[in-house]
């Protein structure tokens, strides 16, 4: 096991320069203007920011409101029993509910985790591995799908809740054998 954990620490040491300089290689060796078609997604990419401020609003509006009201940590001490028998820490219970709505407000989640319990502790890194394993669901439905016109989501909501729920169960797993 500690062999294994050396290999994923040096691997992840690697990980980001070969991407940061393998992509733009990739795109040069297919003769695709890299720099032109970067600029371009940058000009696309404000358009759509400027398009969907409005939803960020109400999404961090409503988790403001969820979290100010007390009934967030209510429905921790309420499930912990039930997260318990996963092994997640009701703590971590915050993430999980909010990470398919809000990436913001789920890294807010981790910063607070961290400063609470500190970087190295177990709800710490389970929360952090969830933001890592996990997409913004709904808002990525309410977002792509609206910028490009679709109106039924038909099964995209289903398969990405269930790939969340999964990511997320996993994410507590490997962090307990990993750091349990």
């Amino acid at each position: 096991m500690d062999a294994f954990r050396e290999i994923i620490g040096v691997v992840s040491v690697f990980v980001l320069p070969i991407m940061l300089v393998g992509i733009p290689l990739y795109g040069l060796i297919k003769r695709v203007p890299v720099y032109e078609s970067f600029v371009e997604g940058g000009k696309e990419g404000f358009g759509l920011a400027v398009r969907i401020i409005p939803y960020l609003v109400a999404i961090l509006f409503a988790i403001g409101m969820f979290r100010a009201s007390g009934a967030m940590e209510s429905l921790a001490t309420l499930l912990s029993p039930v997260l318990a028998l996963i092994g997640m820490p009701a703590e971590v219970l915050p993430m999980a509910i909010v990470r398919p709505l809000t990436g913001s407000g789920s890294v807010a989640i981790v910063a607070d985790l961290a400063a609470q319990y500190g970087e190295t502790s177990i709800i710490t890194r389970m929360a952090a591995t969830m933001f890592g394993s996990t997409e913004t669901t709904f808002y990525v439905i309410a977002v792509y799908f609206g910028a490009v016109g679709v109106s039924k989501t038909r099964h995209a909501l289903p398969a990405g809740l269930i790939a969340d729920v999964s990511a997320m169960l996993f994410a507590v797993w490997m962090c307990l054998l990993f750091f349990g």
